[in-house]
C-alpha cells in the first residue's frame, strides 16, 4: 500500500464541518441577551474572545483549518440563508409536539429576488476569523438549495 501523506495545501480531508460545542460563557451571555441584561456590543465582545479561543484551540490540535465554531449562529444554516437579500425569516408553527416548552420553530421563505452577498452579516464574522487564524480560514454555508429541500415549494413564490 502507498505512503499516505498528510496535505499542506487546500482541500484538506477532514470531517470538521464548522460547528463546535458553545462554551459555557457564550451560552450564559446569549441567555442574558434574550433577557435583555446585556447589549449587543457586549455579546459581541464575549464572541469574540471565545472565538479566538476555539480558534487556536484548533491550531493547537493542529488543523489546517478552523472555523469561528459557528459560536455567532443560533442555527448552522437558518442564520446564513435568512440574512440573504430576498429571503425572510418568520415562526411558523409547531406540526410536532415534544415533552417540555414547545417554541415555534424559525421557519425562512422567499419573498424576492435574491440579492448580492456583499452586505451579508457573516461577511464580518469570518473576516474575524481570517484575522486571527494562522491557517486557513473556513466557514459553512448552506446551499439554496436547502431552502427548497426543507420547505418545499411553500418556501419559493412563483
Amino acid at each position: 500500500m502507498g505512503e499516505v501523506s498528510a496535505r499542506t495545501t487546500p482541500p484538506f480531508r477532514a470531517d470538521h464541518v464548522g460547528s463546535l460545542l458553545r462554551t459555557g460563557l457564550l451560552k450564559e451571555a446569549r441567555a442574558k441577551r434574550e433577557r435583555g441584561e446585556i447589549g449587543v456590543e457586549q455579546l459581541k465582545a464575549i464572541e469574540d474572545r471565545e472565538i479566538a479561543g476555539v480558534i487556536k484551540r484548533q491550531e493547537d490540535i493542529g488543523l489546517k483549518a478552523v472555523t469561528d465554531g459557528e459560536f455567532r449562529r443560533a442555527f448552522w444554516n437558518y442564520d446564513f440563508l435568512g440574512a440573504l437579500d430576498g429571503v425572510e425569516a418568520y415562526l411558523g408553527e409547531r406540526k410536532i409536539k415534544f415533552q417540555g416548552p414547545n417554541p415555534k420553530p424559525m421557519m425562512l421563505r422567499v419573498v424576492g429576488p435574491l440579492g448580492t452577498f456583499t452586505g451579508h452579516p457573516m461577511l464580518e464574522h469570518f473576516k474575524y476569523v481570517a484575522a486571527h487564524a494562522r491557517v486557513v480560514p473556513k466557514m459553512t454555508i448552506p446551499s439554496p438549495s436547502s431552502l427548497h429541500f426543507r420547505y418545499g415549494r411553500d418556501a419559493i413564490p412563483g
